[in-house]
Protein backbone atom coordinates (compact mmCIF):
# COMPACT_ATOMS: atom_id res chain seq x y z
CA UNK A 1 0.00 0.00 0.00
CA UNK A 2 2.57 2.54 1.08
CA UNK A 3 4.57 1.99 -2.53
CA UNK A 4 1.18 2.48 -4.33
CA UNK A 5 1.40 5.84 -2.43
CA UNK A 6 4.43 6.98 -3.21
CA UNK A 7 4.20 5.82 -7.13
CA UNK A 8 1.26 8.15 -7.22
CA UNK A 9 2.92 10.77 -5.62
CA UNK A 10 5.83 10.61 -8.24
CA UNK A 11 3.54 10.84 -11.17
CA UNK A 12 2.22 13.94 -9.54
CA UNK A 13 5.61 15.91 -8.76
CA UNK A 14 6.08 14.52 -13.10
CA UNK A 15 3.12 16.63 -13.83
CA UNK A 16 3.46 19.71 -12.05
CA UNK A 17 7.10 19.86 -13.25
CA UNK A 18 5.92 19.76 -16.81
CA UNK A 19 3.03 22.22 -16.27
CA UNK A 20 5.68 24.78 -14.70
CA UNK A 21 8.16 24.50 -17.84
CA UNK A 22 5.40 25.08 -20.48
CA UNK A 23 4.44 28.28 -18.42
CA UNK A 24 8.03 29.35 -18.84
CA UNK A 25 8.60 28.67 -21.89
CA UNK A 26 5.28 30.56 -22.86
CA UNK A 27 6.91 33.88 -21.26
CA UNK A 28 10.12 33.49 -22.76
CA UNK A 29 11.30 37.11 -24.89
CA UNK A 30 11.86 36.27 -28.52
CA UNK A 31 15.11 35.34 -29.89
CA UNK A 32 17.39 37.92 -31.15
CA UNK A 33 17.10 36.74 -34.85
CA UNK A 34 13.20 37.26 -35.12
CA UNK A 35 13.61 40.87 -33.54
CA UNK A 36 16.62 41.91 -35.57
CA UNK A 37 14.33 40.46 -39.11
CA UNK A 38 11.45 42.17 -37.98
CA UNK A 39 12.83 45.46 -37.09
CA UNK A 40 15.37 45.60 -40.27
CA UNK A 41 14.13 48.09 -43.07
CA UNK A 42 15.03 47.85 -46.53
CA UNK A 43 15.91 51.39 -48.41
CA UNK A 44 15.18 51.26 -52.27
CA UNK A 45 17.79 52.53 -54.35
CA UNK A 46 16.53 55.25 -56.68
CA UNK A 47 18.11 57.47 -58.93
CA UNK A 48 15.78 60.62 -59.16
CA UNK A 49 16.62 62.78 -62.69
CA UNK A 50 17.39 66.40 -62.21
CA UNK A 51 15.39 68.84 -63.94
CA UNK A 52 15.65 72.52 -63.76
CA UNK A 53 12.42 74.44 -65.29
CA UNK A 54 12.97 77.70 -65.33
CA UNK A 55 10.19 80.34 -63.88
CA UNK A 56 8.48 83.58 -64.59
CA UNK A 57 10.88 85.94 -62.34
CA UNK A 58 8.93 87.36 -59.52
CA UNK A 59 8.89 90.51 -61.52
CA UNK A 60 5.57 90.75 -63.68
CA UNK A 61 6.63 93.01 -66.50
CA UNK A 62 7.50 91.81 -69.75
CA UNK A 63 9.00 93.60 -72.65
CA UNK A 64 9.39 92.78 -75.93
CA UNK A 65 10.40 93.40 -79.53
CA UNK A 66 9.07 91.64 -82.73
CA UNK A 67 9.17 91.33 -86.51
CA UNK A 68 7.07 89.50 -89.40
CA UNK A 69 4.46 89.92 -91.74
CA UNK A 70 1.64 92.36 -92.27
CA UNK A 71 -1.35 91.75 -94.55
CA UNK A 72 -3.27 94.66 -95.17
CA UNK A 73 -6.28 94.37 -97.31
CA UNK A 74 -5.67 95.32 -100.90
CA UNK A 75 -2.12 96.53 -100.23
CA UNK A 76 -0.33 93.32 -99.98
CA UNK A 77 2.00 91.56 -98.09
CA UNK A 78 4.68 93.94 -96.29
CA UNK A 79 7.26 93.33 -93.36
CA UNK A 80 6.42 94.74 -89.79
CA UNK A 81 8.33 95.33 -86.79
CA UNK A 82 6.90 96.51 -82.87
CA UNK A 83 7.22 96.43 -79.22
CA UNK A 84 5.23 95.50 -76.55
CA UNK A 85 4.90 95.42 -72.69
CA UNK A 86 2.82 93.23 -70.43
CA UNK A 87 1.69 92.93 -67.23
CA UNK A 88 1.41 89.46 -65.77
CA UNK A 89 -1.51 89.93 -63.69
CA UNK A 90 -1.75 86.53 -62.17
CA UNK A 91 -0.40 82.85 -63.34
CA UNK A 92 -3.21 82.75 -66.07
CA UNK A 93 -3.88 86.06 -67.27
CA UNK A 94 -1.98 89.12 -68.53
CA UNK A 95 -1.86 92.50 -69.76
CA UNK A 96 -0.29 93.67 -72.77
CA UNK A 97 0.03 97.18 -74.85
CA UNK A 98 1.03 96.91 -78.62
CA UNK A 99 2.56 99.47 -81.32
CA UNK A 100 3.75 98.23 -84.67
CA UNK A 101 4.42 99.82 -88.03
CA UNK A 102 4.21 98.98 -91.83
CA UNK A 103 4.34 100.65 -95.16
CA UNK A 104 1.45 99.47 -97.98
CA UNK A 105 2.44 98.24 -101.38
CA UNK A 106 0.53 99.39 -104.37
CA UNK A 107 -2.69 97.60 -104.95
CA UNK A 108 -3.35 95.59 -108.06
CA UNK A 109 -5.12 98.40 -109.91
CA UNK A 110 -1.96 100.55 -109.65
CA UNK A 111 -0.01 97.88 -110.96
CA UNK A 112 -1.78 96.88 -114.03
CA UNK A 113 -2.89 100.66 -114.55
CA UNK A 114 1.26 101.40 -115.32
CA UNK A 115 0.99 105.07 -113.78
CA UNK A 116 -2.07 105.82 -111.57
CA UNK A 117 -1.57 106.07 -107.74
CA UNK A 118 -3.95 105.82 -105.15
CA UNK A 119 -2.22 106.67 -102.15
CA UNK A 120 0.82 108.87 -102.06
CA UNK A 121 4.01 107.23 -100.17
CA UNK A 122 3.19 108.77 -96.96
CA UNK A 123 -0.42 107.91 -96.98
CA UNK A 124 1.15 104.46 -97.18
CA UNK A 125 3.07 104.60 -93.68
CA UNK A 126 0.84 101.82 -91.72
CA UNK A 127 0.51 102.16 -88.04
CA UNK A 128 -1.03 100.95 -84.69
CA UNK A 129 -1.37 100.48 -81.17
CA UNK A 130 -3.51 98.17 -79.22
CA UNK A 131 -4.17 97.37 -75.68
CA UNK A 132 -5.50 93.72 -74.97
CA UNK A 133 -5.95 91.31 -72.73
CA UNK A 134 -4.60 87.59 -72.54
CA UNK A 135 -5.51 84.30 -71.37
CA UNK A 136 -2.83 81.56 -71.09
CA UNK A 137 -5.51 78.84 -72.09
CA UNK A 138 -2.93 76.09 -71.96
CA UNK A 139 0.58 76.47 -69.74
CA UNK A 140 3.24 73.49 -69.98
CA UNK A 141 6.57 72.83 -70.42
CA UNK A 142 8.84 71.87 -73.07
CA UNK A 143 11.57 69.09 -72.88
CA UNK A 144 14.70 69.45 -74.76
CA UNK A 145 16.75 65.63 -73.46
CA UNK A 146 16.64 64.59 -70.57
CA UNK A 147 17.86 67.44 -68.43
CA UNK A 148 16.28 70.49 -69.57
CA UNK A 149 12.60 71.74 -69.42
CA UNK A 150 11.33 74.97 -70.43
CA UNK A 151 7.56 76.82 -69.34
CA UNK A 152 5.38 77.21 -72.14
CA UNK A 153 2.05 78.80 -72.77
CA UNK A 154 -0.32 78.79 -75.52
CA UNK A 155 -2.60 81.77 -75.08
CA UNK A 156 -5.72 83.81 -76.67
CA UNK A 157 -5.54 87.39 -76.57
CA UNK A 158 -8.22 90.26 -77.66
CA UNK A 159 -8.21 94.01 -77.21
CA UNK A 160 -8.89 97.45 -78.89
CA UNK A 161 -6.79 99.98 -80.34
CA UNK A 162 -6.44 102.24 -83.26
CA UNK A 163 -4.75 102.35 -86.87
CA UNK A 164 -3.77 105.06 -89.26
CA UNK A 165 -3.41 104.26 -92.74
CA UNK A 166 -4.28 106.19 -95.74
CA UNK A 167 -4.32 109.53 -94.33
CA UNK A 168 -7.13 108.21 -91.97
CA UNK A 169 -7.12 107.18 -88.28
CA UNK A 170 -9.80 104.13 -87.44
CA UNK A 171 -10.92 102.44 -84.36
CA UNK A 172 -9.61 98.97 -84.51
CA UNK A 173 -10.29 95.47 -82.92
CA UNK A 174 -7.78 92.81 -82.61
CA UNK A 175 -7.71 89.00 -81.63
CA UNK A 176 -5.22 86.15 -82.18
CA UNK A 177 -3.71 83.14 -80.43
CA UNK A 178 0.10 82.87 -79.37
CA UNK A 179 2.94 80.52 -77.89
CA UNK A 180 5.45 81.66 -75.58
CA UNK A 181 8.45 79.57 -74.26
CA UNK A 182 10.52 80.91 -71.38
CA UNK A 183 14.57 79.97 -71.74
CA UNK A 184 15.43 81.45 -68.21
CA UNK A 185 13.50 82.90 -65.60
CA UNK A 186 13.91 86.27 -67.65
CA UNK A 187 13.89 85.49 -71.07
CA UNK A 188 10.96 84.34 -73.27
CA UNK A 189 9.97 83.48 -77.56
CA UNK A 190 6.84 84.63 -78.89
CA UNK A 191 5.47 83.65 -82.06
CA UNK A 192 1.69 85.23 -82.76
CA UNK A 193 -1.48 85.33 -85.18
CA UNK A 194 -3.49 88.25 -85.21
CA UNK A 195 -5.97 89.58 -87.25
CA UNK A 196 -6.48 93.85 -86.68
CA UNK A 197 -10.13 94.59 -87.55
CA UNK A 198 -10.94 98.09 -88.79
CA UNK A 199 -13.78 100.27 -91.16
CA UNK A 200 -11.83 102.61 -93.95
CA UNK A 201 -13.47 104.50 -97.50
CA UNK A 202 -10.03 104.64 -99.60
CA UNK A 203 -12.46 103.89 -102.52
CA UNK A 204 -15.32 105.37 -101.70
CA UNK A 205 -17.50 103.15 -100.04
CA UNK A 206 -16.95 102.47 -96.04
CA UNK A 207 -15.57 98.76 -95.77
CA UNK A 208 -14.73 96.38 -93.24
CA UNK A 209 -10.58 95.55 -93.62
CA UNK A 210 -8.88 92.61 -91.99
CA UNK A 211 -5.34 92.74 -91.71
CA UNK A 212 -3.88 89.58 -90.59
CA UNK A 213 -0.81 89.75 -88.88
CA UNK A 214 2.21 86.67 -88.39
CA UNK A 215 4.84 88.09 -86.34
CA UNK A 216 7.66 86.28 -83.52
CA UNK A 217 10.19 87.90 -81.07
CA UNK A 218 11.54 87.72 -78.03
CA UNK A 219 11.19 89.50 -74.25
CA UNK A 220 13.03 89.87 -71.14
CA UNK A 221 11.23 90.03 -67.88
CA UNK A 222 11.74 92.69 -65.04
Amino acid sequence: MENRNQYLLLIGLLYAACNVGNVWADKAPPSDAKSNSADQVIEPELQRRKLDPPKIDAQNFELGVYGGVLSIQDFGSNPVVGVSLAYHVTEDFFLEADYGSSKGDKTSFEKLSGGAELLSSSDREYSYYAASVGWNVLPGEVFFGSHYAFNSALYLIGGIGGTKFAGDSAFTINFGVGYRMLFTDWLAWHIDARDYVFDRSIFGNSERSNNLELRTGVSVFF
